[in-house]
């Protein structure tokens, strides 16, 4: 079906931060199929142990015991903070559970229509409750009517979770974001998170974030909350898990944590030994190669890097980041700069119709973000220069 705009290129191999495709040509991997490589193509630990566990047992079902689950569960919940874990296959799925976890919470509490509050201009998916969930009117045109049990506020705006809690009774949780990628890489005050914990104390609410962009030590921590103080009580999971073998998780501590018993959920592939064996990959060597750290320190590196490129170029209004989870921001439209960052042999991502959104793998040397870096900054130079010509 046509679902997609696809650009015109097929790749056939990867390695590290390159791709090449059918006509081998290199470019230069900043996106990341979405945060998804986070150890960017082809790593050689992932292949491996891709292909010993397919070789031993693929699927057998949830209906029995599954070793390999169980070892990436107990190595999920100890660096996420968590309790138990629900495996899918999606992060969509993963948020589905977490919409679940919550509803179940709310009629615990005798609460008939449980809602959730969620942020404007945030994204969790494309199922009719998480596309519900996100705040991006246009994804969800066509598909009504949407799921009830939610309601918006902006995004980075205690008070106006406060004016809902002081005008509803029916709130059971809250559902965003550490920092909003396709939303346009927007990050909230330092005190935004707990303050967002210290209302969901207060109303007995739970907090649910939204980690599947921003997991897996993209940002300089094995989840973006880390940063803060603040623990949420369900964390979702995906994209950079598997490193590009589908699977997804939801993770629940406390009282969250019990609430989804046998017949209340469930899923046919969600953690079976292939893709756990992949994740459990993923982990490894993201600790063995000390990569939570490292994205710290390259964000740092491409931040720095691009503010001084672009300091001149009046077209760029902001640039943000956390990590390797970095947006570059211009004054206008730019969805134009894919097409020709590609041409030049550099793969980038345009959201929000004029943020420049780089998620680079965790594996990337300091020659590949300076190259990132003179990329992005020659583009950016060349689309002011035209825009200017044009206005002229």
């Amino acid at each position: 079906m046509n679902t997609y705009g696809r650009q015109p290129v097929t790749f056939e191999r990867g390695a590290g931060a390159w791709l090449w495709d059918t006509q081998n040509n290199k470019y230069l991997d900043a996106f990341s199929g979405v945060a998804v490589c986070g150890l960017g193509h082809a790593h050689p630990a992932v292949t491996a142990a891709i292909c010993q566990q397919a070789g031993r047992l693929v699927h057998t079902s949830n209906h029995f015991g599954i070793a390999l689950q169980e070892e990436l569960g107990a190595q999920l919940t100890r660096i996420a903070g968590m309790d138990k874990v629900f495996f899918g296959n999606s992060g969509a799925e993963a948020n589905e559970a977490a919409i679940k976890i919550a509803r179940l919470h709310g009629h615990r509490r005798g609460i008939a229509t449980p809602t959730i509050i969620v942020a404007e201009n945030s994204f969790h998916g494309r199922t009719l409750a998480t596309l519900t969930a996100t705040g991006n009117r246009k994804i969800q045109a066509g598909f009504e009517p949407l799921v009830q049990g939610f309601v918006r506020v902006p995004y980075n705006d205690l008070e106006a979770m406060r004016t809902v809690a002081r005008n509803s009774a029916n709130i059971v949780a809250v559902l965003v974001e550490p920092v909003q990628g396709e939303g346009g890489v927007h990050i909230p005050a330092d005190d935004y998170l707990a303050g967002v914990r210290a209302l969901c104390d207060e109303h007995g609410w739970l907090m649910m974030l939204d980690e599947i962009q921003t997991g897996m030590g993209r940002t300089g921590r094995w989840f973006a909350y880390q940063h803060t103080n603040a623990i949420p009580d369900v964390i979702t999971v995906a994209k950079a898990l598997g490193n590009g073998v589908p699977i997804g998780a939801c993770l629940a501590r406390g009282e969250a944590a019990e609430m989804l018993q046998p017949g209340s959920h469930g899923s046919t592939f969600g953690g079976n030994p292939l893709a756990c064996a992949a994740a459990l990959a993923v982990i490894t060597t993201i600790e063995q190669e000390k990569l939570v750290a490292r994205a710290a320190a390259l964000g740092e590196r491409l931040l720095s890097g691009l503010n001084h490129a672009l300091r001149d170029c009046k077209h760029v209004t902001a640039i943000r980041g956390k990590g390797l989870m970095i947006g570059v921001e211009l004054n206008r439209p730019c969805a134009a700069l894919i097409h020709t960052a590609r041409a030049r042999g550099l793969l980038i991502n345009v959201t929000a119709e004029r943020v420049i959104r780089l998620l680079p793998p965790l594996t990337l040397s300091d020659a590949e973000a300076d190259l990132i870096i003179e990329g992005v900054a020659a583009v950016v130079r060349d689309f002011a220069n035209s825009e200017t010509a044009g206005a002229a």
